[in-house]
């Protein structure tokens, strides 16, 4: 890849890095103190230089227990929308993910999101920085693992020869389960495996064939290390096909309460016209 897709990214400002420092203490130390999260595998984190953390992705929280745990800055990337929403609560909002390290990702555009975190991954992990992604591009509907998406992590794997650490973060789903609004205290778990290197595929980002064999291999790694099982369709995918059958029963749901009213009125009817005058009843 050339190194003309990085625009737009300005250098880490002294009061960000005062802001997540901020974070790190306040937030990720709540974090480690109420949730007791353990980990395995902090050894394989360099001390210093670029390395890309990909994760599978269980809970929003994933990107708040990550670096909890590190003793360097990880950078994700979320929607730019987090950043630009008007309002005190917009701004709570934005000043919330500047400081846990997110980088505004816009989606517009022809190539959309998957573009802007090719640049992203690239600029910081230019700076010496780890970039955290997750190759599923979405939270797992249902706790199992799926799919990597081969653009963005192989991509920026590649044009940056930085080495990629699997991460499996485990029970996360279990601490705030959709429709719960009080979270629930155990403790979560995360693996770093050994660094992968992809130096031989140096210079074939263009290949989609390697970007394949590339998210393949980081995806076996994960599934390795977090016992998850392995779904080879796309998370997405699975996503609308359980929104899908979600409308469908609750359409069918609703056909059977249309048709048992039909049927009541039907009755209540056919009891009428049995009590009315002159029909013998």
């Amino acid at each position: 890849m050339s190194g003309d897709i990085v625009y737009g990214l300005s250098e880490e400002t002294g009061g960000t890095r005062l802001l997540y420092g901020a974070m790190k203490v306040t937030v990720g130390g709540t974090l480690k103190l109420a949730f007791r999260p353990w980990v395995e595998g902090l050894e394989h984190v360099p001390a210093e230089g670029p390395a890309i953390l990909a994760s599978n992705h269980l809970s929003f929280s994933d990107s708040f227990f990550l670096p909890a745990v590190l003793d360097r800055k990880v950078t994700f990337i979320a929607k730019a929308e987090y950043f630009t929403t008007p309002g005190v609560k917009g701004r709570m909002t934005a000043a919330f993910f500047k400081g846990a390290g997110q980088l505004p990702v816009d989606r517009s555009g022809a190539r959309g999101a998957g573009e802007a975190a090719v640049r992203s991954g690239i600029e910081v992990l230019r700076r010496g920085e780890l970039f955290g992604i997750y190759p599923e591009g979405t939270r797992s509907p249902d706790g199992r693992l799926y799919r990597g998406k081969p653009g963005g992590l192989a991509r920026v794997a590649l044009a940056t020869g930085a080495p990629v650490l699997p991460v499996a973060m485990i029970d996360t789903e279990k601490i705030q389960p959709p429709g719960k609004v009080v979270p629930k205290l155990m403790r979560p778990g995360i693996r770093i495996g050994r660094p992968l290197d992809f130096s031989r595929y140096q210079g074939m980002e263009h290949d989609r064939f390697v970007l394949r064999a590339v998210t393949d291999e980081v995806m076996y790694e994960i599934m390795r290390l977090s016992g998850q099982e392995y779904v080879d369709i796309y998370a997405t995918a699975a996503k609308r096909r359980l929104a899908d059958a979600a409308k469908a029963d609750k359409q069918a749901q609703a056909d059977k309460q249309a048709e048992a009213e039909k049927q009541s009125q039907a009755e209540k009817q056919s009891r009428a016209e049995k009590r009315a005058p002159g029909t013998g009843a």
